[in-house]
């Protein structure tokens, strides 16, 4: 099924529900060659029935599974290609609510402050395995198929990297000032220093060292996870000038995700995704957009907490 070469070509990861779904029916309203990709095969072609556009198709992808990968970018190749818009939705959360009711009722994830750290044991939990895989998700797998796509974008007159973050990633959640700073400073920070922070993390997650050396206390792996995807982010704006890398908060989205909590639907959440995904060309790259806003600083002095 090859297409025209003035059509764009886009794959969504983590695509059969939630913020994914809505961006791949945003898009393919807009003319765009949608590719809807989902963990779960039989899921994913579900959601494309479900949309029922006769531009978006489904493959099957797991950002964790290499031989995954390459399939995927395979049949990009096979079919069309070159990719033009690759927009890394795929997450975990890394966290367990043992408490339904009580979650909800204190504001869902409103109250998951450090400051409450202390008062929460009882409604969240974040195990270490579940840490362990939110960053082999968020971080390692997000890094994986951009890399994988890499060659198919670079052929694109237009290529564009949207990678979904969140205001957890917001550095004011770290309480490690040498730590913030460095990675604040992307002129000197490299990709390789980059995981050794992550793997630091996951060491002091594993032992219970959160609280000393300064990590956040509260759904600790999905802000490190979200803190590490937006430096890669402005790493990849640097290392590929012609590529446009930017990172994009959909806001506090009612979804599986976020245990059904939140102030947005998924088709609200969506249009800041799809915005950048669409930003003309020339457009800003590595920078962070808040929803449908594009604010500067990825270190904030105070915020809300979703």
């Amino acid at each position: 099924m090859p297409m025209e070469d003035e059509k764009r070509c886009a794959v969504v990861t983590g695509a059969n529900k939630g913020i994914g779904y809505e961006i791949c029916r945003q898009l393919a309203i807009q003319g765009v060659q949608v590719i809807l990709t989902a963990l779960n095969e039989s899921q994913g072609m579900e959601a494309v029935k479900k949309l029922n556009l006769p531009n978006v198709i489904s493959h099957q992808l797991d950002i964790k599974d290499p031989s995954s990968v390459a399939r995927l970018a395979n049949f990009i190749e096979t079919h069309f290609r070159k990719l033009d818009i690759l927009i890394n939705n795929a997450a975990e959360g890394g966290v367990i609510i043992l408490d339904d009711k009580q979650f909800r009722d204190g504001g869902g994830f409103l109250q998951v402050v450090d400051e409450k750290a202390h008062l929460i044991g009882n409604i969240i939990k974040q195990p270490y395995e579940l840490g362990e895989e939110c960053l082999k998700t968020n971080y390692y797998g997000t890094k994986a198929i951009t890399e994988a796509l890499l060659p198919l974008l670079r052929l694109s007159k237009s290529p564009r990297v949207v990678n979904i973050t969140s205001i957890q990633g917001d550095l004011y959640w770290f309480h490690n000032e040498k730590l913030k700073e460095e990675l604040k400073d992307i002129e000197n920070l490299t990709e390789e220093r980059l995981d050794e922070i992550v793997q630091w993390f996951l060491r002091d997650l594993k032992v219970g060292m959160l609280k000393e050396n300064g990590w956040p206390l509260t759904t600790s792996a999905y802000k490190v996870s979200k803190a590490a995807l937006n430096a890669y982010t402005r790493l990849m704006a640097r290392k590929f000038p012609n590529i446009m890398v930017n990172c994009v908060h959909p806001g506090y989205v009612v979804t599986d995700m976020t245990f059904q909590t939140g102030f947005l639907t998924a088709e609200e959440g969506s249009k800041g995704p799809v915005m950048v995904a669409l930003l003309p060309h020339g457009g800003p790259s590595g920078v962070y957009f808040d929803e449908t806003q594009q604010i500067v600083p990825f270190s904030s002095t105070g915020l809300k907490a979703e």
